[in-house]
């Protein structure tokens, strides 16, 4: 089973990822982790912290020579800004350590702060923000990029596209050629395939900088060359779907999903909304009509594009903060202000292909298994032959 956790804090020392499942011999690129890490850290409306932070990773365990060799994998990537909340959040308390703390007591309409503080009986919502922040979500792109280079090696890549940003919304599909085109430019503005849209979407994060607002959206997730097969519609926890709306909806911020047009076909009827299938002889294989399932059904990819959105609210640190109430003194009080964001939805995209990868990742391992990448090739060569000969 492929399986992921992260640990460590906004404001700590380093964030920590571990990933275990993975074959030995997968081919792993430092490179190319960084250059996700990168496009995470970029986009119009990114507050201070991207000006500070570089987000390197660094390997610890479970790859060697350039290839994974069936261990667990251990990243490790530092905050540089650690060197500023050294004394605030030290591990062992220290004489006088009290005076050096930042509280929180003042909690963030929207944010964890509140009810995480009454989960643990903390006065001091520091230590819910610094876990709940979407800092954590850096190594989730890093572990992210590993399970990209296990699909990879089978010809499945997974991209993201801005769709809205508040009330402005692409219109169109993104074809996947412009999908490619996006996810290599040196820069990024909002992450929307569509020029003069990506324009009208900057206007409204220009006026949420210029009121002291924030402002969300909608990203779309992409994954192309999967195969039919993956996911079951045998238990509820075992629908593909269900697996992929978990993963997006568990990212910061997000707080609603759709896999494949679901919003459009609840308005529809029937007629309209089903992909007819069809069989192409030469290529001894069955083809759709239209792919509004998203790639999915039943719980289970039929072999189109997987397609799942992510809807992001505005996050919930302002700069012209709302009404909230003292912790200490349960007197009315604005709430806390932390240095934040603006906009975050194609950050937010690149996130949400890390946790497509890894959901699709520990599908693929789970049908075609395997010790070693040989080992799952032999396996998955197999089942193309089957469905060839189906």
């Amino acid at each position: 089973m492929l399986r992921f956790e992260t640990a460590g804090e906004s404001h700590g020392e380093c964030l920590v990822g571990t990933l275990t499942g993975l074959p030995a011999g997968i081919p792993i690129s430092l490179e190319a982790v960084d250059r996700e890490l990168w496009r995470r850290q970029q986009g119009y409306g990114r507050g201070g912290r991207m000006k500070i932070e570089t987000d390197r990773a660094e390997i610890v365990s479970g790859v060697r020579h350039s290839h994974t060799i069936g261990s667990p994998i251990a990243v490790l990537i530092r905050n540089k800004d650690w060197q500023n909340w050294t004394e605030a959040l030290p591990v062992e308390d220290t004489a006088g350590a009290e005076e050096k703390r930042k509280p929180v007591t003042r909690p963030r309409p929207g944010h964890a702060d509140l009810a995480g503080a009454l989960k643990y009986n903390f006065h001091d919502a520091r230590y819910i923000l610094e876990r709940a922040s979407a800092r954590e979500t850096t190594v989730r792109v890093a572990v992210g990029a590993l399970a990209k280079a296990l699909l990879g090696e089978f010809g499945i890549q997974v991209l993201s596209h801005v769709v809205a940003v508040g009330s402005v919304r692409l219109e169109r599909p993104a074809e996947w050629e412009e999908l490619v085109a996006l996810s290599r430019k040196p820069e990024v503005l909002l992450g929307c395939i569509d020029p003069a849209v990506e324009a009208r979407m900057k206007e409204v994060v220009d006026e949420a900088y210029r009121t002291g607002d924030t402002v969300g959206g909608v990203f779309e997730v992409v994954a192309r060359g999967v195969p039919p097969g993956l996911g079951s519609h045998i238990a509820w926890d075992t629908r593909l779907d269900g697996r992929l709306a978990q993963a997006i909806v568990s990212m910061q911020a997000v707080k609603g999903v759709e896999v494949g047009f679901a919003a459009e076909g609840a308005a529809s009827f029937g007629s309209k909304v089903q992909d007819t299938i069809h069989y192409d002889r030469a290529g001894r294989r069955f083809t759709r009509g239209a792919n509004r399932a998203g790639g999915l059904e039943g719980g289970i990819t039929n072999g189109q594009d997987v397609l799942v959105r992510g809807l992001l609210k505005p996050i919930s640190t302002l700069r012209r903060p709302l009404e909230s109430v003292d912790l200490e003194t349960r007197e009315p009080a604005l709430a806390a202000y932390e240095r934040s964001d603006v906009a975050v939805v194609p950050a937010a995209g690149v996130i949400g292909e890390a946790m497509v990868a890894l959901v699709l990742a520990g599908a693929f391992l789970e049908k075609f298994g395997g010790d070693s990448i040989g080992e799952t090739r032999r396996n998955f060569d197999g089942y193309l032959e089957q469905l060839k000969e189906y």
